[in-house]
């Protein structure tokens, strides 16, 4: 098994690759504006830290989202073509499932994203593993914590809401990603295809037709 894992639904574009037992290789690098630019590098980057090529690869994975479209897409996409360019399966994961799982946490809590327009991406978990509400979209003010941690950048961006976050990782980084895959593909969990999550319309809109002008 080795399960190439990537993530564009935060500002964090990230790569990993797992061999079923461990992660071999990860990147991430912060920056909201340049996913298209920096996610085919930072999987070559991966790939190459690994010494292992693109062809060699058995499947691959792509964070779903709760995110913003235009970066969501972009890692989506890529895992499309690269499914179909390498005749391997892809998957989708939700992005903060990977988030939850890279948290480390035994007991219930929340994840939370920034999604911007002063909202969060909130899902609630048993467990690292197991969501059990979500994906949603609130304020921070109506996301129901009812005393409940919560980690994630929602939170380190609220924290008199939210928390500070718990000291767990911020963003859904590739290396959870790809261990909870592998996980779930050697137990024989099925696992979504890749499709995105989107909680809201996306800011642009096609032009209506134009006004008549009349004399």
């Amino acid at each position: 098994m080795l399960v190439l894992a990537f993530d564009t639904a935060t500002p964090a574009v990230t790569a990993a690759l797992h061999d079923g037992t461990r992660v071999l290789a990860e990147r991430t690098t912060i920056d909201a504006r340049r996913h298209g630019e920096l996610l085919v590098p930072t999987i070559e980057h991966v790939l190459g830290e690994a010494g292992v090529p693109l062809r060699d690869v058995t499947a691959i994975v792509a964070g779903s989202g709760p995110g913003p479209y235009t970066g969501l897409r972009v890692g989506l996409m890529t895992a499309q073509g690269l499914a179909t360019t390498l005749g391997v399966p892809a998957y989708g994961i939700c992005s903060l499932d990977a988030v939850a799982y890279g948290s480390g946490r035994t007991g219930p809590f929340i994840a939370a994203t920034d999604a911007r327009r002063k909202e969060v991406f909130w899902a609630r978990y048993s467990d690292l593993r197991t969501r059990v509400a979500g994906p949603s979209v609130d304020r921070p003010a109506d996301v129901p914590v009812q005393g409940l941690p919560v980690v994630g950048a929602g939170a380190e961006l609220y924290p008199d809401l939210l928390g500070d976050g718990h000291g767990a990782p911020p963003y859904p980084y590739a290396g959870a990603l790809a261990a909870l895959a592998a996980e779930r593909l050697a137990a024989g969990t099925p696992l979504d295809p890749p499709r995105p999550i989107y909680l809201r319309r996306p800011d642009a809109v096609v032009p209506g037709a134009p006004k008549r002008v009349t004399a």
